[in-house]
């Protein structure tokens, strides 16, 4: 997950299949936690005897079962409402697996088990909803991040971070199409959700691709759909997300991934508006505002002749960079706060506080999985540590990658009369900063770099807070 959400109160109703009733009861309750109704069966003659009898939004749906498995229920949902999203869940993963899911009509897959990243499973949940949504032509469409209905917010008041929203706000008013680059993690779907909230199509449809996800023989008729009979196991017609978003925005992750072959269709599309569905000569117009997102160095694969120098041009009309979480060192605290708040309310338990020191490691960490990773981290705080104080010893035992590269010299102590907890925290950047210019002489460029800073915000945190070196030659050599 690249984002932070707000929770909420939403009245979708989810069918759980799943002939393990372990299973179905540890389901209900996480989704009743984020606003679902849930209504149970334990194979698919019950599912379908409730489909009959209720009018459900998604159903969640187990792969193996003791007679007819979910493959046979998804066509059957499907025969009885084609705008059903059906999600598959399996224990038995693999590409064969997630192919035939979808190309019976399921919305997604889901591996099981999730127990520990349920994050992904509401995620997916709220996608599907929205494009339930979409498709049942409702007011307000767009996608959220969650199964309620709020919008993904921004954590943080770091300048880099600033820069990206003001840069995403004056956009957003225009049609031009964005390319996000940036680190996995760093938050490049928040990004383009806020571009489609602040402009003039903040009332149309939001939908994204993970281009990477899907299976290169399925991403064709994933964006443009296709015909029924058009390939093995097409057994009906399907609508493609370019379709689904006519009028609003899709947004396009992980364009990198996408084959060479393909390329050629989505450059059409935003030349012209225009292409055809799998199995059909037919042309389609669309009216559809493309962002497109990557992790990867396009100008590098279009050396090595993976990616169209013309669609990296066409897609690159404005570009975004992401910063990483570590130039965004002040804006950590912030975050774990709201991950361990959010998810405690999710769990039910009362929110844990971090200590100065366990703050100290979180800050001294250099996040290569950056936001997501900070989020996955206070969800793992959550679940596994009952403690109302969480330490830095807490860190060691359930997440010592984190804690190997980071090595505080500070001491925090809490005195009898307590601490400000954010004094605790602004004095152990001061001595890493302070540590950082003395080693490099003063030169400002290679102490950001120690720190994992970009110069701009290690120069701006030192002004700040006063830090500059006292040795006035060492400017000469900042760089």
């Amino acid at each position: 997950m690249d984002s932070a959400v707000v929770t909420g109160t939403n009245t979708a109703k989810v069918l759980v299949v799943d002939d393990e009733a372990l299973c179905r009861r540890l389901l209900t309750r996480v989704l009743t936690r984020h606003g679902y109704e849930v209504l149970e069966a334990c194979d698919t003659n019950q599912a379908l005897d409730v489909l009959r009898s209720d009018k459900i939004d998604i159903v969640l749906t187990d792969f193996e079962m003791p007679g007819r498995n979910g493959l046979e229920l998804v066509r059957s949902s499907l025969e009885m409402d084609p705008k059903l999203p059906c999600i598959i869940m399996t224990g038995y993963g693999s590409m064969d697996r997630s192919v035939e899911a979808l190309r019976a009509g399921a919305f997604w897959y889901l591996e099981k088990p999730f127990e520990k990243n349920f994050g992904t499973l509401i995620g997916l949940l709220g996608q599907a909803l929205d494009t339930r949504r979409a498709s049942l032509s409702e007011p307000k469409a767009s996608r959220r991040r969650s199964a309620d209905n709020s919008e993904p917010v921004i954590i943080g008041r770091s300048r880099a971070l600033r820069e990206v929203l003001r840069a995403a706000q004056r956009v957003a008013r225009t049609r031009a199409t964005v390319l996000i680059t940036g680190e996995s993690g760093t938050g490049k779907e928040v990004i383009a959700s806020v571009i489609h909230r602040e402009s003039p199509r903040r009332d149309k449809p939001f939908v994204a691709v993970n281009c990477g996800a899907i299976p290169e023989e399925l991403l064709e008729s994933e964006l443009f759909g296709h015909l029924r009979g058009a390939f093995t196991s097409a057994h009906q017609s399907r609508e493609g997300r370019f379709t689904r978003a006519d009028t609003g925005t899709i947004f396009l992750d992980e364009i990198g991934d996408m084959s060479i072959a393909l390329q050629p269709k989505l450059l059409r599309v935003l030349q012209h508006g225009t292409f055809e569905a799998v199995g059909t000569s037919v042309t389609t117009h669309v009216d559809v505002r493309v962002i497109a997102a990557t992790n990867q160095h396009l100008l590098q694969r279009i050396q090595e002749q993976r990616f169209r120098e013309d669609l990296y041009y066409r897609l690159n009309v404005v570009p975004i960079q992401m910063p990483p979480l570590r130039d965004r060192v002040e804006d950590i605290p912030l975050l774990a706060e709201f991950f361990l708040e959010r998810e405690s309310e999710a769990q039910d338990r009362k929110v844990p506080q971090l200590t100065p020191k366990a703050m100290e490691y979180l800050i001294a960490f250099n996040w290569p999985g950056n936001v997501r990773e900070l989020e996955n981290l206070m969800e793992r705080v959550v679940i596994l540590c009952d403690k109302d104080e969480i330490d830095a010893a807490d860190f060691r035992a359930i997440y010592p990658e984190a804690v190997a590269a980071a090595s505080p010299s500070t001491s925090a102590r809490l005195g009898p009369d307590g601490i400000r907890f954010q004094d605790a925290v602004g004095r152990y950047q001061d001595e890493l900063i302070s540590q950082a210019l003395e080693r490099t002489g003063g030169n400002k460029t290679k102490a950001a770099s120690l720190l994992g800073l970009n110069r701009t915000t290690l120069l701006e945190m030192i002004k700040k807070r006063g830090l500059d070196p006292k040795r006035p030659e060492a400017e000469s050599n900042a760089g």
